[in-house]
């Protein structure tokens, strides 16, 4: 099998409120945090990922990137299996898991993508959390389950998340409900017109 760009995204959303919540209570860091990928679930790409494959490329990713302090990550996907350092945004702090959910922290770094990043969060704009990595699927009636040697490159900010639930929040915040947000309208919209391609 060969390996490809793998990318799978989770909606996030935030408040200019809990911005500025967030910014006080970290030293004027925006830290976030939310579900960075989902395990045993079918995600909008179709794709599942199972746990031992993600506990595994976690594990990893937290020993060689997290602890090093260099978990980068950028906005929007780039078609490269490498981290662009002009295109970074934010860095992972930290990550841990609940239930099937890889649930992290995200520091928004006062990069110029990092800034545009934060300019969307306090408009209100609803982002997502998305993972790259490289790997095979096999096609197991009607989803692709990924492979054992996916590897895992990094998570990325993206428009439209393809893991459900992947919308990262200020630390310590609640949720509001986004049923009839315009936001979301727009990106069901976009989405829609893209995979019509």
């Amino acid at each position: 099998m060969n390996k490809n760009l793998l990318v799978d995204f989770i909606p996030f959303q935030i408040s200019p409120e809990m911005i500025n919540e967030s910014m006080a209570n970290n030293n004027g860091k925006l830290i976030v945090k939310g579900v960075l990928q989902r395990a045993e679930a079918k995600n909008q790409n179709g794709r599942i990922y199972p746990k031992e494959i993600l506990m595994r490329e976690s594990k990893k990713y937290m020993d060689s990137f997290i602890k090093e302090s260099r978990a980068l990550g950028e906005l929007d996907h780039p078609d490269s299996s490498v981290v662009n350092l002009q295109n970074v945004s934010h860095n992972v702090l930290g990550m841990d898991w609940d239930g099937d959910d890889l649930v992290g922290e995200v520091e928004v770094l006062s990069t110029p993508s990092g800034n545009i990043l934060k300019e969307l969060f306090k408009s209100g704009i609803k982002l997502g959390i998305s993972s790259r990595g490289l790997g095979s699927v096999k096609e197991k009636g009607d989803v692709n389950e990924v492979q054992d040697d996916f590897e895992l490159i990094a998570f990325d900010f993206v428009s439209n998340p393809s893991t459900h639930g992947a919308f990262l929040r200020p630390m310590n915040e609640g949720v509001g409900s986004t049923k009839n947000d315009p936001i979301s309208n727009i990106n069901r919209i976009i989405t829609e017109i893209l995979t019509e391609r």
